[in-house]
């Protein structure tokens, strides 16, 4: 008689089985397994002493350990990651075992960590790879290694055995395989709803979601087959052919056109394209008055003349400003900010819901707002003629215009008048208009204004010479029809107005960052020594061999650069700004030197600003579109008047690190709506010629950045008269018969010729 074999399920290679062992292992952190365990738990057909050759292998990388006689878990201390409940260490009679495993254990620096954490940067083949801060360099991930993961996730990552350099190739880079997602980038996605007769399916539009979503009948709701529908993944189901389960959230029928894509554009970076029913509740429960007993608690400006200076369509006014004559001869400004933290409660629906979307996303034709409306452009709005509660960093300049007092603290005030910049510049000109003029108080707001822009521009010049970047890129503008669809396209104009609000703003940040870096040095009123952690805006050092790179590719282009400092880059990079206002074909180097620079972030670590030449700088002053400067509310506010308080660093670390991936994937989605904007601008002009300047080169063309609209669109060199090769490091491209040049910088007419909507993508033929 033939023993029956035991059903399981397929036979895993070594390397497989170790994978899948330690992804088990993960799943389980506060248990122990034998080998005999792990192999029933897997449900695979190798043997006990497969599985226990495979931990071995993984107590000798130092991801598992041996914690008591042939039981095994996962190594937290030893892989650096935090478990308040980690298995307990061996007993005194495993000291042998002990010893060898920590014998084989990795040292702590993060080129040995054999397990890695980091952010999945999803490619079009459904590869991935890995940012971590862990390495210095990405680790791949081929396709059959992501598991699940998703563009924007947090995952945790096992890397593979370093494959050997071949002689004369370049070093490749890490692989490995996720083991475990530690946090979704995105839970919500825009599909097409498909219905069966015992349940639904949605096919994601957002193409870094590679699978469908099962959605069962009873969580369909109104959805009907075919139509568009806002689905939330409730779970994940992770493991090999199984898919995520959701719930349709929203139906938005058979649409498409501007407003659908606007809207997939929010969802696809994560953002919801609502508030929670709870959020807005909370809000609508909030009173709409100002108790006196509140104002008796602050100081009171509402008698010092007080003005905001925005946008012309801004319907959030974070910030004000206040300025007038003391009995001394001083000036005194007020830099008055909205006080958000006094209505947005901690933990509350509504504070956690902005922590979450952590800022408001500004698209061409709409705002998607941190805040729901009744905070955002009602109660923290700083609206004219209506007292409201501020935050304020109050200065006194002396005769000299020197800095010689700061106070910070609870404030409230009566804005006089709202300015656009527009309106505000013709003060600054000389060219107030007749409705301007007839403002009852208009002496006194033409004395402030002419006021403040002379001390802004004082600090401009000084912030200049200290080594601050003046960096001023073209910013895209539409004026659109009822419908939405773009009629007019053009390059905003950033005058004195908008830079006076600019320099005081940066003044504001800089010394709140200033105080409370210093709150427990020389001259603070914390106790010596102690630090007070707080959420800075850091910008480091630029990578030099990148800026290298981008000087020799100047030097092609006529205009040689000196960066062998830092101090030398940003003398270089502000020379480079002014020249390239002369010279109209210089500006294709602006983006090129931007994309050299780090990227600001928010960080409990101090290093400065760089672009800036700041050495403290924090974002204090946009409360209600940025919950960065929520939480520098809240901590300064429990730092003043003697008061001393210490957040946990550690957790407040994990939440910059949360709003700088916020932010990134907010700017990423107004770049998506400028370039939708900009297609749909060209779309109704084919056949239409436009002057432009040639932006870049590959192999089949040349871009071409069309003057106003600024949109780029690809001339093929298959359309031209010759055949064209790359030269000098791809800024120029010579005809081989007619010896034709076309350069970078080169002005250019252009005919649109095709427009895909779906792929923002434009084509174009030249005009000779």
């Amino acid at each position: 008689m033939t023993k029956n074999k035991k059903k399981g399920g397929k036979k895993l290679t070594a390397q497989q089985l170790q994978i899948d062992i330690l992804r088990y292992l993960l799943a389980h952190p506060k248990k122990q397994f034998s080998p005999s365990q792990i192999i029933e738990h897997l449900r695979v057909d190798n043997n006990k002493d497969s599985a226990q050759h495979a931990l071995e292998q993984l107590v000798n990388a130092g991801t598992v350990a041996e914690f008591s006689l042939n039981k095994f878990g996962i190594a937290f201390r030893h892989l650096g990651i935090e478990e308040e409940e980690a298995p307990a260490p061996a007993k005194p009679a495993e000291h042998r075992k002990i010893e060898k495993f920590e014998k084989h254990t990795p040292k702590k620096s993060s080129s040995s960590r054999k397990i890695i954490e980091g952010r999945v940067d999803m490619t079009r083949t459904g590869a991935a790879y890995i940012v971590s801060e862990m390495l210095d360099t990405d680790v791949y991930v081929p396709n059959r290694h992501v598991n699940g993961a998703l563009h924007g996730d947090t995952v945790r990552v096992m890397l593979f055995s370093a494959a050997p350099r071949r002689r004369g190739l370049p070093e490749r880079k890490p692989e490995g395989e996720i083991v475990a997602v530690l946090k979704r980038a995105n839970e919500f996605f825009i599909g097409t709803y498909r219905q069966s007769r015992k349940y639904g399916l949605c096919l994601p539009d957002n193409p870094n979601m590679l699978t469908d979503i099962f959605i069962p009948l009873e969580a369909a709701g109104e959805a009907r087959d075919g139509e568009k529908v806002v689905v939330r993944i409730t779970d994940w189901q992770e493991g090999t052919g199984r898919v995520p389960v959701g719930k349709v959230t929203q139906t938005l029928g058979n649409v498409g056109g501007s407003d659908f894509e606007m809207k997939k554009i929010r969802i696809n970076q994560g953002f919801q394209l609502s508030h929670s029913e709870e959020a807005e509740a909370e809000a609508r429960r909030i009173p709409d008055n100002i108790s006196e007993q509140e104002i008796a608690r602050r100081r009171d400006f509402r008698d010092i003349l007080t003005f905001t200076i925005d946008p012309e369509d801004a319907k959030d006014f974070d910030d004000a400003l206040s300025v007038r004559t003391l009995e001394n001869g001083h000036l005194e400004v007020g830099v008055h900010i909205a006080d958000v933290t006094h209505y947005l409660k901690p933990d509350s629906n509504l504070d956690r819901e902005a922590y979450e979307r952590s800022t408001s996303v500004y698209l061409v034709d709409r705002v998607c707002p941190m805040l729901p409306e009744k905070l955002s452009n009602n109660l923290c709005s700083l609206v004219p003629e209506q007292d409201r509660l501020t935050f304020s960093a109050v200065f006194v300049f002396d005769e000299k215009e020197k800095i010689v007092s700061r106070w910070f603290g609870k404030t409230v005030i009566h804005s006089a008048k709202r300015f656009a910049y527009e309106e505000a510049q013709t003060i600054i000109e000389k060219k107030a208009s007749e409705s301007l003029l007839k403002h009852p108080r208009y002496s006194e707001l033409e004395w402030a204004v002419l006021t403040l822009d002379r001390l802004a521009k004082k600090m401009r010049k000084a912030r200049e010479k200290n080594g601050a970047i003046g960096f001023e890129t073209d910013e895209v503008r539409f004026k659109l029809d009822e419908n939405g669809v773009p009629i007019e396209a053009y390059v905003k104009e950033r005058k004195e107005a908008h830079l006076l609000i600019e320099d005081f703003m940066l003044l504001a940040n800089q010394e709140v960052a200033i105080f409370m870096d210093q709150k427990g040095g020389v001259g603070g009123d914390g106790p010596a020594g102690a630090e007070y952690p707080f959420v800075y805006r850091i910008h480091d050092l630029p990578d030099m061999s990148r800026v290298a790179d981008f000087a020799r590719f100047a030097a092609e282009m006529g205009h040689p650069l000196k960066v062998d400092t830092p101090r030398q880059i940003a003398q270089s990079f502000n020379q480079l700004m002014q020249a390239a206002r002369k010279d109209d074909r210089l500006k294709v180097l602006e983006p090129l030197a931007i994309r050299t620079m780090a990227k600001a972030v928010y960080s409990t670590n101090n290093i400065g600003h760089y672009g800036l030449g700041f050495s403290h700088y924090s974002h204090f002053t946009s409360p209600i579109r940025r919950y960065s400067d929520v939480l520098a509310h809240r901590i300064l506010e429990r730092n003043l008047d003697g008061k001393s308080y210490r957040v946990d660093k550690t957790k407040l670390e994990e939440q910059c690190k949360h709003i700088s991936a916020q932010e990134r994937k907010a700017a990423d989605a107004e770049r998506e709506s400028i370039k939708y904007k900009q297609a749909e601008f060209m779309q109704s002009r084919i056949g239409q010629t436009f002057d432009g300047t040639i932006s870049g080169m590959i192999e089949r063309g040349f871009f071409v950045e069309v003057e106003g609209s600024k949109a780029e669109g690809l001339v093929e060199f298959r359309h031209l008269d010759d055949t064209y090769t790359l030269e000098e490091g791809n800024l120029r491209a010579k005809g081989r018969r007619y010896k034709r040049e076309f350069k970078m910088g080169d002005r250019v007419q252009i005919l649109v010729s095709a427009v895909d909507m779906q792929k923002r993508q434009i084509e174009m033929e030249l005009v000779f």
